[in-house]
C-alpha cells in the first residue's frame, strides 16, 4: 500500500511559523485561561520532546498551539457603525447594563421597561446618550407590543434594525409543580415564550433586511431541572427551543442566533427579598387546604428559605452577561449558545455526562433540598404510603 509522504522538515516549519502567527495577530486577553492554556503548551512540549521524533514533537505543538489559541482569541467583530439594536426588560438587570454598554459603543438603543419613570428608566435617561430611546412594553399586553414594533420600523428606516435582544423574563413563583398554581405557567409563558416570540416574528422583516441578529437570554432551569422552577423552566425550555428553530430556518436569510444561558447574577429580581416574601404568603394564602396539609406550610418555609440562601451566591459583576450579548451582536461568527458565569460548565458536564441520582443531588446540593411533605413524615394522620416508597422519596 502507498503511504502519504511525510511532510518535510520546511513543511513542518511553515506550521509552527503559522501558529506563532496566529499568536502575534490574536486578539487575546491575559487572564487564567491564557495562563492556563500557556502552561498546558509547556507540559505538552515536555512531553513530546521526550516520546516523539523532533518533526512530530514539533508537529503535535504547532497543531495544537494554533487550535488552543483560536478558542482563546476573541474573533473579529463587526464595526458598530449606526446600528440599531432593541433590548426588552431594561429597568433592571442584564437588559439595564446592556444598554449602558451598547449605547456606549455607540449603538442606537431602544431600551422598552414596564415604567418608563422608575428608576431604572430614570438612570438610563440620565447617564445614556440622546441616541437611547425608551419605550414602555408590558409582554402580556399586545397593544403594548404593536405601539413597540410601530416605533421600531418607524425608527429605524434609515440605519435598519440589526439586533434584538430578548432579555425580559418573568419568574414569579418557587414552589413544587403541584404547588404551583396554573396561572402562574401561563404569566411565565406570556412574558418568557409568547412575549418574544411575538415580537420576533413583527421584526423578522427589519431583521431579514439587514441580515442581522436575534439574542436571547435563557436559563440553565430550562436546560435542567431546577427544583421549585417548574414554571419558569418550562418557559425558558421553549423559547430556547423556539430559538434553536429560527436559527435553522433564518440561515438562508443570512440572520444569526444565540442563546445565552447565564449563571446566577445578582440582579434586582434575585436580590429583592421582600417581593419573594410577598410571593410566598401568596402562595400560603392561596393553596387548597388539602395541599397544605399534605406538604405542611414548614415545606414551603424550607424551600423558601433555601432558595434566599442560593441566591447569597449569586455573582455581582454582570459584565460576563453583557460581554457575551456584545459578542453575539458583533462578532462575525456567534456562538449559538454562550454560558456566562462561574460554575455553569460545570452544571453541564454534570447534566449531560453524570447518572441521573448525581444530577438532582448535585442540584439538590447547590439549590434548594426540599424536606420530606408533611403527610409522609412517619406518625402523621393518612399516611398511606409504604415505608420503601417513604425511603425512595426521602433518596
Amino acid at each position: 500500500m502507498e503511504r502519504w509522504p511525510w511532510p518535510s522538515g520546511g513543511a513542518w516549519l511553515l506550521v509552527a511559523a503559522r501558529a506563532l502567527l496566529q499568536l502575534l495577530r490574536a486578539d487575546l486577553r491575559l487572564g487564567s485561561p491564557l495562563l492556563a492554556a500557556l502552561a498546558l503548551l509547556a507540559a505538552l512540549d515536555w512531553l513530546c520532546q521526550r516520546l516523539l521524533p523532533p518533526l512530530a514533537a514539533l508537529a503535535v505543538l504547532a497543531a495544537t498551539g494554533w487550535i488552543t489559541l483560536s478558542r482563546l482569541a476573541r474573533p473579529p467583530r463587526l464595526p458598530v457603525a449606526t446600528r440599531a439594536v432593541l433590548i426588552t426588560g431594561c429597568d433592571t438587570g442584564f437588559g439595564n447594563e446592556a444598554v449602558k454598554k451598547l449605547d456606549a459603543m455607540g449603538f442606537m438603543v431602544l431600551a422598552t421597561v414596564l415604567d418608563l419613570n422608575s428608576p431604572g428608566a430614570l438612570e438610563l435617561r440620565a447617564c445614556c446618550s440622546p441616541r437611547l430611546k425608551l419605550l414602555q412594553m408590558n409582554l402580556m399586553k399586545p397593544e403594548d407590543i404593536s405601539r413597540v414594533l410601530e416605533f421600531t420600523k418607524a425608527h429605524t428606516m434609515s440605519t435598519g434594525l440589526w439586533g434584538l435582544v430578548n432579555n425580559a423574563g418573568l419568574n414569579d413563583i418557587v414552589a413544587d409543580v403541584e404547588l404551583s398554581p396554573v396561572a402562574t405557567f401561563r404569566n411565565c409563558m406570556e412574558v418568557n415564550f409568547f412575549g418574544a416570540l411575538e415580537l420576533t416574528k413583527g421584526l423578522l422583516p427589519l431583521l431579514r433586511r439587514s441580515r442581522g441578529r436575534i439574542v436571547t437570554v435563557g436559563s440553565p432551569a430550562g436546560d435542567m431541572p431546577y427544583p421549585c422552577l417548574a414554571a419558569y423552566g418550562t418557559s425558558k425550555a421553549a423559547i430556547v427551543l423556539l430559538m434553536d428553530l429560527f436559527g435553522s430556518e433564518l440561515v438562508p436569510w443570512g440572520i444569526k442566533v444565540s442563546v445565552i444561558q447565564p449563571g446566577c447574577f445578582k440582579t434586582e429580581s434575585v436580590t429583592n427579598v421582600n417581593i419573594w416574601e410577598q410571593r410566598k404568603q401568596l402562595l400560603l394564602a392561596n393553596l387548597p387546604r388539602e395541599l397544605l396539609q399534605a406538604y405542611g406550610e414548614d415545606y414551603i418555609e424550607h424551600s423558601h428559605r433555601q432558595f434566599l440562601n442560593s441566591l447569597r451566591k449569586a455573582l455581582p459583576d454582570l459584565s460576563p452577561v453583557t460581554d457575551a450579548i456584545t459578542d453575539a451582536l458583533l462578532a462575525a461568527q456567534p456562538r449559538r449558545r454562550y454560558y456566562p458565569g462561574r460554575g455553569v460548565g460545570l452544571m453541564y458536564f454534570i447534566h449531560y455526562y453524570l447518572p441521573e441520582s448525581l444530577r438532582r443531588r448535585f442540584l439538590q446540593t447547590f439549590f434548594i433540598s426540599p424536606c420530606l411533605p408533611r403527610a409522609l413524615r412517619p406518625g402523621q394522620p393518612g399516611l398511606t404510603l409504604s415505608q420503601d416508597a417513604t425511603e425512595e422519596t426521602q433518596t
